[in-house]
């Protein structure tokens, strides 16, 4: 009762707060542009509405489980649809239209790379996972495995992926905030981190999913729409929309060829792998899979994710073209037309777009959704990151399960807490990056240092617990090392000058993966300890849980 009534309270002054800074109330700050009362509105009744069903998860969430994972209850179609609303994020939405306008076709590679990686999910770890985990993937990769050094492996990991992405989350909500209510970056930045708290916190994985089901919908509603007025724009000809965006776009014919974004194969290769791959390793998408009731529905749930994702990628790359043709040329969408500055930043493409074809109302409809998918994204991330600082860490490897329920969830709540401000603080350090980038980096640490970690707990009999620990780490410093020496941060964020970055490649993934996957191989056919002869010898009885899930409902840690 008393979570409710904190719950109430903090909603209602979120409510206000929102209602004064929509009236326009100076609260010490200049406001950067007018404020659209229609978008006001929209965003109110969304925010609203997810805050009612949080009020309700929250009456339905009593286990760990429902924590979790909802239950388990969820079918594998909801399920599809929930992993849509939580991969369709703001890089998919504001980041690659965003790049397809200013880039092109390169812009593609982006949607291209991160579709190709769900046959891997399909074939590879779907109904693995589900006969095999629990709560985490930690759980599956620890399962013959030391519990102490690979949870350990496995939460850094995972802490490191959703702080990165979160990153990206938070900043594509700052300058969509900024821009519809014409706020200071920093206090829309605040804003979001306060609404992701109330979800998690008090609704858990049963609020998140919802929330990314109804998030999921609106957007391919929204984008559907979008794309069909830049279409009708042109007469539904493709051939019309690029000819005219080559004529528009100060790149002219270079935009529909490679080497805008990608300058060289090797980064082209490094990208599309980081992409691919990532994706497997990612522990928020990975988490999902344990919300469903058996393999079988963890398999339609991925086919259902593919559908809805793969239509929405052809979506983005339309509203690209889109906003060259009815954004780039209206002075009204710039804050300095002359240096081809848009207001709100580089991300807002898209928002922009959408009062080209829709006006005030649709802008308020389309920015109200491009919020959702921030908020459905940043609840599944940071519910990710909980579950591995309280499941993984304090239940068991510092408490070594001997904890109850109550104080796994209040270890939660406690971490969603601190994740959320984390997320504030460095969204508004990042405030510059492009958001499609941001998140390249989180795959790249995941599928440097979780993928081959899970991957090969699955299907390689050789593989212990000292070559999982020690190449899994390598994997994760070696990825984000080379993040931080690379220019991207090295350079653009660190402010260092030009071509002063120690490491000159923008993608690292084909290095750390490489270094991820040697390092495992060899630590392991190098340990001739007790623990090895162990891990070895336990593979026959997880693979035959794996194939067939006898026991999967009564999972337990080992």
């Amino acid at each position: 009762m008393r979570n409710l009534t904190l719950f109430g309270i903090l909603t209602t002054l979120l409510l206000s707060a929102s209602v004064v800074i929509g009236a326009g109330v100076d609260l010490g700050q200049v406001q950067k542009q007018e404020v659209n009362l229609s978008a006001i509105m929209m965003f109110l009744l969304f925010v609203s509405g997810t805050l009612g069903i949080t009020y309700w998860a929250a009456q339905r969430t009593k286990t760990a489980k429902d924590f979790y994972t909802a239950g388990g209850g969820i079918t594998g179609f909801q399920n599809g649809l929930a992993i849509a609303g939580d991969y369709m994020s703001a890089a998919s939405f504001l980041g690659i239209s965003g790049l397809v306008y200013g880039s092109g076709y390169d812009g593609l590679i982006f949607s291209i790379g991160w579709l190709v990686g769900w046959p891997v999910i399909l074939f590879m770890v779907a109904e693995q996972l589900r006969n095999l985990g629990k709560y985490t993937f930690a759980d599956v990769a620890s399962y013959r495995l030391g519990q102490t050094p690979i949870r350990s492996m496995a939460a850094c990991g995972s802490l490191v992926t959703v702080l990165l992405y979160l990153i990206a989350q938070m900043v594509g909500a700052g300058q969509l905030i900024q821009l519809l209510f014409g706020l200071e970056y920093w206090i829309a930045v605040v804003l979001v981190g306060v609404l992701m708290i109330l979800y998690v916190t008090f609704g858990g994985m049963l609020a998140t999913t919802w929330v990314q089901i109804i998030k999921a919908i609106l957007l391919l509603v929204g984008a559907t729409f979008m794309a069909f007025m830049v279409l009708k724009e042109v007469g539904f000809s493709f051939e019309a929309l690029f000819t005219k965006a080559v004529a528009i776009h100060k790149k002219h014919d270079a935009i529909m060829g490679p080497g805008g974004l990608v300058t060289d194969p090797l980064s082209a290769i490094s990208l599309g792998l980081g992409l691919m791959f990532g994706t497997a390793g990612l522990p928020h998408i990975l988490m999902r899979f344990f919300t469903v009731s058996d393999a079988k529905e963890a398999r339609k749930s991925v086919f259902y994710a593919t559908g809805f994702i793969g239509y929405f990628y052809i979506l983005t790359f339309i509203i690209g073209f889109g906003a060259i043709l009815l954004v780039s040329t209206n002075p009204a969408y710039f804050s300095d037309f002359v240096a081809g500055k848009l207001k709100g930043g580089g991300n807002m493409p898209a928002i922009h777009l959408a009062h080209a074809v829709g006006g005030d109302i649709f802008l308020g409809f389309i920015s109200a959704v491009a919020f959702a998918t921030i908020l459905a994204v940043v609840s599944g991330l940071t519910l990710a990151g909980a579950s591995a600082v309280s499941h993984d860490l304090y239940a068991n490897v510092f408490r070594r399960g001997r904890v109850d329920e109550a104080q796994e969830m209040r270890v939660s709540k406690m971490a969603t807490i601190a994740l959320g401000i984390l997320a504030i603080i460095l969204g508004i350090q990042f405030e510059k990056q492009n958001v499609a980038f941001m998140v390249y980096l989180a795959f790249t640490v995941a599928a440097s240092a979780n993928f081959p970690v899970l991957f090969l707990s699955i299907y390689w009999s050789k593989l212990t617990t000292r070559g999982a620990f020690i190449g899994g780490f390598i994997g994760l410093i070696t990825a984000l090392g080379l993040v931080i020496v690379g220019p991207t941060v090295w350079e653009d964020t660190l402010g260092f000058a030009k071509g002063s970055a120690p490491f000159q490649y923008k993608f690292p993934a084909i290095f750390s993966m490489t270094a991820g996957f040697i390092s495992i191989w060899f630590f392991s056919i190098t340990d001739s300890s007790a623990r090895a002869k162990e891990d070895i010898a336990g593979f026959e009885a997880q693979d035959i849980r794996c194939q067939t899930g006898i026991g999967a409902d009564g999972a337990v840690d080992h």
